[in-house]
């Protein structure tokens, strides 16, 4: 049983903490406890962060996609009464960040992305991984971390019950179309609040190219590098993505 695990009405999530409000999307393979270092600081540090559970695997396959995703995020945001909110988003979680923000602009007063999707990424592969095939799966997980002993025996087990699950590979497939689909490069230049990009020099599935279009088309936007870190900062080097972003938000009066 997961003692941060909160309900309340039609979403579950972490919620801790008081001030500034602080959402963290977590991406298509991933979930809350990828943020637990984040969450940890951050609400002891002057925010109200919150970790929705995102509904990935349980929406209808015909409603899988990103657009019901930020639809989700904006009733989420409802729900809880929030105004202006600070949305970090990684990788798919950045992707829904960004096509809620070119819809609901007014909700947000700054993003930070890590390792997000939206422009360009690549899978776990050419094609979707071998079911079964656990060593296969083992390498490719640990190919998203830069040390590959982030990529415990525990994830690995939860990637291999995934694509061992059929409705969820095919939820898992439908989201990579509709991201390609909505592609944001268009978007960005029109997302006028502060970013802050927080990436890792070793990321393999959004490599560091992404980050300098980001970069480049964000006009208010921040870039960092975590060396010696692959696709999520916050959960490989979390010590120092929090430094990063603390100083950030000092310094951006956020």
């Amino acid at each position: 049983m997961d003692k941060e695990l909160k309900t309340d009405g039609d979403f579950s999530f972490w919620e801790k903490g008081e001030g500034q409000p602080l959402i963290l999307l977590h991406g298509l393979m991933g979930d809350l406890k990828n943020f637990q270092e984040v969450y940890k600081y951050f609400s002891n540090e002057g925010y109200q962060v919150l970790i929705p559970a995102m509904p990935i695997y349980t929406m209808p396959i015909i409603n899988t996609n990103i657009k019901n995703l930020a639809k989700f995020l904006k009733n989420f945001i409802d729900h809880k009464g929030l105004k202006k909110v600070v949305l970090f988003g990684n990788s798919l979680g950045g992707h829904v960040a960004l096509y809620f923000t070119k819809h609901y602009p007014d909700y947000v007063k700054s993003l930070v992305l890590a390792g997000s999707s939206g422009l360009y990424e690549q899978s776990l592969g050419n094609s979707y991984p071998r079911r079964g095939d656990r060593e296969y799966i083992k390498k490719k997980v640990e190919e998203v971390f830069y040390d590959p002993k982030t990529a415990d025996p525990e994830l690995v087990e939860t990637i291999m019950d995934l694509v061992n699950d059929r409705g969820k590979v095919i939820r898992t497939l439908a989201l990579a179309k509709s991201a390609i689909r909505h592609n944001m490069a268009k978007d960005l230049p029109n997302m006028k609040m502060p970013a802050c990009l927080i990436w890792g020099k070793f990321d393999k599935v959004t490599p560091p190219k992404v980050a300098h279009e980001f970069h480049k088309l964000l006009p208010d936007s921040d870039l960092f590098w975590v060396d010696k870190c692959g696709h999520a900062p916050m959960w490989e080097l979390p010590d120092i993505f929090n430094k990063i972003l603390h100083d950030w938000f000092k310094e951006r009066g956020i």
